[in-house]
């Protein structure tokens, strides 16, 4: 019973696993913030477009 213990304690696989998804999880943040910014942007260009085609 104490190996096993002393094998979870030790155990860093599953740390690495949750430090890797917390990685993921902070690119798709900057992803989509940078996606929303870029989608307003064109929004914005493409209302002007059509306001001046009118």
């Amino acid at each position: 019973m104490k190996n096993i213990v002393r094998h979870f304690i030790t155990d860093q696989s599953a740390a690495t696993s949750i430090e890797y998804g917390l990685i993921a999880a902070g690119i798709s943040l900057a992803i989509i913030s940078i996606v929303t910014g870029l989608g307003t942007s064109v929004k914005g260009k493409f209302t002007g477009i059509n306001t001046s085609l009118k």
